[in-house]
């Protein structure tokens, strides 16, 4: 952090595997294995509204990084993959509609 600013870039990851995170306190949780070029990194996003594990494994996603890891329940998330609110304001992912490199930066 360079002057009470984050240096936070927006790539494009894809998930290599996915799967449910009960032990979470929030609801519909998953944990996530994102591959952001040569780099791998974990994620535990409440997609669970929108998504099954299976339906997000091979899918490319936009993901936040720079910010920092957190633990959620044991479980260390290192990027943030970025969603919208749908009309019940459930996540629904952020991603290209047509495949790209991976580590593709938002520009």
């Amino acid at each position: 952090m360079a002057n009470g600013v984050f240096d936070v870039e927006l790539k494009v990851g894809t998930v290599e595997s996915a799967e449910d995170f009960s032990e979470a306190e929030k609801p519909e949780m998953m944990k996530l294995w994102i591959s952001i070029g040569e780099e791998k990194f974990q994620s535990a996003a409440q997609l669970g509204y929108n998504y099954t594990p299976e339906k997000v494994e091979g899918l490319q996603v936009l993901c936040a990084t720079e910010l920092g890891e957190v633990r959620i329940a044991g479980f260390k998330s290192q990027v943030l993959t970025v969603g919208v609110p749908d009309e019940d304001g459930n996540p629904v992912l952020v991603r290209p509609d047509t495949e790209v490199p991976e580590d593709g930066e938002l520009y």
